[in-house]
This record gives structure tokens, C-alpha cells and sequence, in this order.
């Protein structure tokens, strides 16, 4: 029984799925205006009355270095004599 109420709701699902695409090609295209091209604005500006002063703002003060980061030496040593290990890991195998 709900077998049966499964497949039925899946089959209108499917359904509906399948005609709402096709709903929207049923619609007449009628008649299309094209789109109104406003004509293009032109904006001038005028500064020719203006006088603009001012002078160049500088902050006051001294410059001041940040903090300095402690050199560390690095923390990777290279080993420069590893022969016996090499040795004894060949005998492993």
C-alpha cells in the first residue's frame, strides 16, 4: 500500500517536472516593442571661477623604527656523521 502512494506521488512529481518547462513556450509572443534608446547626456563642468588653496599636510613628529626581532639560530642541525646508522639499517634489509 505505500508502495503504491510512493510511486503515484513520484509519477505526478515527474509530471510536473516535464510541463512547467513546457508551460513557457506555450505563451504568445505578441507583439515586442524594442527598447527606447534615451539620448545620451552630456555633463560639463566649469572650474574656471574656482580658486582652490591649500597646503600640503605632513604629520608632526618623528619618525620611529619598529621593534627589532631577536636573531635565533636555527633549530635544523646537520648531522655530518650518520655512517653507522646507514650501515646498520643495511643490515636490515
Amino acid at each position: 500500500m505505500k508502495l503504491s502512494k510512493i510511486i503515484a506521488a513520484l509519477s505526478v512529481a515527474g509530471a510536473v517536472a516535464l510541463a512547467a518547462p513546457l508551460s513557457s513556450f506555450a505563451q504568445g509572443k505578441g507583439k515586442q516593442q524594442p527598447p527606447k534608446e534615451e539620448p545620451k547626456k552630456v555633463k560639463s563642468y566649469d572650474f574656471t571661477g574656482d580658486e582652490i588653496d591649500g597646503e600640503l599636510v605632513k604629520p608632526d613628529g618623528d619618525f620611529l623604527d619598529t621593534r627589532k626581532f631577536a636573531n635565533h639560530t636555527s633549530l635544523i642541525r646537520l648531522r655530518t656523521n650518520f655512517i653507522k646508522e646507514i650501515l646498520k639499517s643495511a643490515e636490515d634489509l
